[in-house]
């Protein structure tokens, strides 16, 4: 998935959804080989694009960045 293409699915983040992503490569401790490490974000919300044109993401304590190429899935939801 490109940045342009993860800005776009994560549009829609206004603070009253949640965010859930899934990543590749990236193994939680004590997982097996196939399981991805997820990231949940409660109310979440999509900074605007800024000059590092990094994707992120905050739920208004704190800022997480996504690497747009590791992300397999994400999921956009109402907890």
């Amino acid at each position: 998935m490109t940045t342009d293409q993860l800005r776009t699915a994560l549009s829609e983040l206004n603070g009253q959804r949640d965010l859930t992503v899934a990543f590749a490569g990236i193994f939680p401790a004590g997982a097996g080989m196939h399981n991805n490490a997820l990231l949940e974000i409660r109310k979440a919300i999509l900074i605007p694009d800024e000059p590092d044109h990094l994707v992120k993401v905050t739920d208004g304590t704190g800022v997480f960045m996504i690497d747009a190429e590791r992300v397999v899935w994400i999921r956009i939801g109402i907890s």
